[in-house]
């Protein structure tokens, strides 16, 4: 890959993996349209796009670092402390995220290699990029008035099928934090209070993908692994500053907030799609 090709990936990586227009889906329509097929077709690929997750899974744990220590504290607590109210919720907020980490865990394993194929398949990623789009606008409309509810007010029942929802971003197109924002506004969850479980959620997942993809960087070319150490750090700056903006546009939008995202996305996949019909 060249410095101009990694800074571009980098870039898309950083700010559309947290904005629920998916980030895979742009990785992988972005070398069609520029005519980039020695850069799709490499084996390490996919290792290259986990490398730029793992940015921005870094940039997850800095922007919440203080959430993850409060949950971390609170699961060691004991005696007096561990019956205290904000111990007890940290504690649960905790367990529902291991709790909805555990299908895209599962249904990734038992599917890598069919969702790995698909990484190489434009049009399969503008389709399910138009219907992702589909699904925020709908769901928009039928959530007209946000809930009220936290973090701690869900059920593990609750966390566990929007994992479930979290499991078809394996597929390029869809959106992780689209799916999982509408999971927990489905369930009555404040829009902000959404964006945070969204958010939190998909670190563990970023991670635990990192951990089994990025050794195939050591078979692929050095230059690979360098353009990948240059693209992490690049979507993790891009991705910090793109968390700071959406907390702040969900604690400020309370109606109709994933609307704009919904009618890019089908907008997008609707004019890459006629593209690729034409050439």
């Amino acid at each position: 890959m060249t410095i101009v090709q990694t800074l571009i990936f980098s870039l898309i990586q950083g700010i559309t993996e947290l904005f629920p227009i998916s980030s895979v889906g742009h990785g992988v329509i972005l070398p069609y349209l520029l005519h980039w097929p020695n850069v799709q077709a490499d084996p390490a690929f996919l290792p290259f796009v986990v490398a730029l997750h793992v940015g921005t899974a870094v940039a997850l744990l800095l922007f919440f670092w203080k959430d993850w220590l409060t949950m971390i504290v609170a699961l060691f607590a004991s005696g007096p402390s561990a019956k205290r109210p904000q111990v007890k919720r940290s504690r649960k907020e905790f367990l529902l995220l291991v709790v909805g980490t555990i299908p895209p865990v599962i249904i990734g394993e038992l599917g890598a290699k069919k969702f790995a194929q698909l990484f190489a398949t434009p049009r399969v990623a503008m389709i399910f990029l138009i219907v992702n789009g589909i699904i925020l606008i709908i769901g928009d409309r039928l959530l007209k008035k946000t809930g009220k509810r936290e973090m701690t007010d869900l059920t593990f029942g609750e966390a566990l099928v929007v994992g479930v929802l979290e499991s078809f971003a394996l597929i390029p197109g869809f959106s992780r934090s689209a799916l999982t924002l509408i999971g927990g506004l489905m369930y009555g969850l404040r829009y902000e209070a959404a964006a945070r479980f969204a958010f939190l959620l998909a670190t563990p997942v970023i991670l635990g993908a990192a951990v089994k993809e990025l050794p195939k960087l050591h078979h692929a070319a050095h230059g690979f692994l360098q353009m990948s150490l240059i693209g992490g750090v690049v979507a993790g700056v891009a991705a910090y500053f793109s968390t700071w903006f959406l907390m702040r546009y969900f604690r400020t939008h309370e109606v109709r907030a994933l609307r704009p995202f919904g009618i890019y996305c089908a907008v997008v996949g609707v004019l890459t799609l006629a593209y690729s019909f034409i050439v």
